[in-house]
């Protein structure tokens, strides 16, 4: 038995890896917590080597939920088995869940709010004054992200996200994160330029702008409709990003604003996902939305018009209750009409204190899965011939590294393809080029399948 450290020497910090699970925003939060455990003297490790885990957690939909739990309990029978000292578990599943995960699995040491990520470190190191989980009236949770807080990117891939604002306004009956979130909160222009300069410095070339309802950013701040076109302004001016982008436009906040800057600043990526969720009046009624079939295809037409070769993704919420099969195939309808370039499909399960709850959960999850899938069978053939458009073309790509499926090849995304959710492009051939991530090129487009892409390095965006 080894003897105690001299009083005047402190224990070392144990090793620590995060588990990240989770939407883009969630990301984000978790490489704000290893921000904060390197600050505090952690060594940041893969979880296979840590002797202690963090699991940021994500509460949106049942399955994210299902894998949160069980990512939780993986990471405590390691614990069982002396392969590491503590279990932290952080994120949304903690915000709206956390009393019922203490009192389920008492196994986890510490647990860390979405208003509590600069408590990360104690956490990790167990510090005895640390309540093991404080549950606060949700009125009291306001965190905000700014440019101070420590940051360590997760993800060398070439791309980086800069969270907008925290909350959401908008009242959608089947979402809670206003209740874990809070009302929408922007961070002012000068905090977003100065965290993106920091970002810009360590070698990202895609920046990704981030909210619950990002065409929203800026009205708490008396902005305006012209929130979001005055931010990607600022920072086209102010930083040197080849890609800018951003993600989650909601159908009634997108301003024209946003268009006529995509169509004239070649940086600010011709790119849209604005999450529709359904298209039958009575089904988006019944979620607190507007708009309807007729609505959505004017306004994917006019975003076309003012931004020719624009992608647009969607994401839809199948077996909503109320939807029988007349409302079901309104939506498939508009799928085949609307002709988008990337959609995403959920079944829907009903978030306990949401607005929609009350509705129950009527449609049998057998049926939903078949909806969910159907529709996706729609969408499969428009993405494969929108790709196929491409073949023999030179198109410019963003570099993300070594691809999973072979060590031979690289690959990266068009900019029709956003990160984590759309396809990619494989690099078969890098023209004798060394490759980084981040690094931007010209691929000639060899093949195409139902999503991604192949094909070889010819150049770089204008050059040779």
């Amino acid at each position: 038995m080894s003897a105690p450290p001299p009083p005047d020497k402190a224990l070392p910090l144990p090793s620590v890896g995060v588990v990240s699970l989770g939407c883009p925003k969630n990301l984000v939060d978790t490489e704000v917590m290893l921000g904060h455990l390197q600050r505090a003297g952690h060594a940041i490790v893969p979880d296979a080597e840590a002797r202690v885990v963090l699991v940021n957690t994500c509460g949106f939909i049942d399955r994210a939920k299902e894998e949160s739990v069980e990512t939780i309990l993986e990471q405590v029978e390691r614990k069982r088995r002396g392969e590491i000292d503590r279990v932290v578990v952080a994120g949304c599943m903690v915000q709206k869940y956390g009393s019922e995960l203490a009192a389920e699995i008492p196994e986890v040491d510490a647990f860390v709010g979405l208003d509590e990520l600069e408590n990360a470190p104690a956490a990790a190191a167990g510090v005895p004054s640390l309540p093991r989980f404080t549950d606060k009236p949700l009125a009291t949770r306001l965190y905000e992200h700014t440019e101070l807080a420590p940051r360590v990117l997760s993800r060398r891939r070439g791309y980086a996200y800069l969270k907008v604002g925290e909350g959401c306004d908008n009242p959608c009956t089947f979402c809670t994160i206003p209740q874990m979130r809070g009302l929408q909160r922007s961070r002012t222009i000068a905090s977003l330029v100065a965290e993106a300069r920091a970002l810009e410095a360590q070698g990202v070339s895609e920046l990704v702008l981030i909210s619950q309802d990002t065409t929203r950013y800026g009205e708490d701040l008396g902005l305006g409709r012209r929130g979001l076109a005055g931010l990607v302004e600022a920072l086209l001016t102010e930083t040197s990003f080849p890609w800018i982008r951003f993600l989650y436009a909601y159908p009634k906040t997108l301003d024209d604003s946003v268009l006529e800057l995509m169509a004239r600043e070649p940086r600010f990526v011709p790119y849209v996902d604005i999450p529709l969720q359904h298209v039958s009046r009575p089904i988006l009624s019944a979620m607190r939305r507007g708009g309807d079939g007729a609505s959505y295809l004017a306004m994917a037409a006019r975003m076309r018009e003012r931004v020719p070769g624009i992608a647009i993704r969607t994401t839809f919420i199948v077996g909503f209750p109320g939807e029988g099969e007349p409302e079901f195939q309104e939506l498939c309808e508009f799928v085949r009409a609307a002709e988008l370039d990337n959609v995403g499909a959920f079944t829907y399960s009903p978030e306990p204190r949401s607005g929609s709850e009350p509705l129950g959960d009527p449609v049998p999850a057998d049926e939903k899965e078949r909806r969910k899938d159907f529709l996706l069978s729609l969408q499969q053939p428009i993405a494969r011939r929108k790709l196929r458009e491409l073949r023999g073309r030179a198109v410019e790509a963003i570099v993300e590294g070594p691809s999973e499926e072979s060590e031979y090849l690289l690959e990266g995304r068009l900019r029709s393809q956003a990160p984590e959710i759309d396809g990619r492009v494989l690099i078969t051939d890098t023209g004798g080029k060394t490759l980084f991530p981040g690094d931007l090129v010209r691929v000639r487009i060899e093949e195409t399948f139902d999503y991604d892409v192949t094909g070889s390095v010819v150049g770089v965006p204008g050059g040779g």
